[in-house]
Parts: structure tokens; C-alpha cells; sequence
């Protein structure tokens, strides 16, 4: 078993990376729920699937303190799909 991650930067790298998955094996999800403003609704199951592998590896203390998950399902995933029509944006 890896050893529980307590650096804030790797915490943010693996939060990047289990975000950047999510948009490369969910865009026709992402696109939906983007447009019809239902993103966190159309892609609950795959964010809590995420956001457990993200706390398996991640020290409490640390998740606790920041909010690298959240930010990083913004920054990698909503900021770069920009392109798509949305009421929201």
C-alpha cells in the first residue's frame, strides 16, 4: 500500500490528474452538463469515485486544509471547456 500523500503539492498533482481523467473519459458528459448547466449532477457518480481515490491517498489533515479536489475539477475541467455554449458563462 502507498504511503498516505502529505505534501500539498503532490496532493494538487494528483488532484490534477484524477480531474484531467475525468475529462478525457467523460467530454460527451461534460458537454451535457455544461449546456444544460447540470455538470455536477451528470457526472456525480464519476466526481465521487474521484474524490474517494483522492481521499485514499490523501492525509486527512491535509484534505482538511485545502480544497485541491474542488479546485482542480474547476481549473482542469470547466476553465478549459470555455468553448462550449452555456447560459452559465
Amino acid at each position: 500500500m502507498a504511503a498516505m500523500i502529505d505534501s500539498p503539492e503532490a496532493a494538487n498533482r494528483l488532484a490534477r490528474a484524477i480531474a484531467s481523467d475525468l475529462s478525457l473519459y467523460n467530454e460527451a458528459k461534460i458537454k451535457e452538463g455544461i449546456e444544460n448547466d447540470t455538470f455536477f449532477t451528470v457526472l456525480a457518480g464519476e466526481i465521487e469515485e474521484g474524490r474517494a481515490h483522492y481521499a485514499s491517498r490523501v492525509d486527512p489533515k491535509l484534505m482538511a486544509s485545502t480544497n485541491f479536489f474542488e479546485r482542480a475539477l474547476v481549473d482542469v475541467i470547466l476553465a478549459r471547456k470555455g468553448t462550449i455554449k452555456s447560459k452559465i458563462w
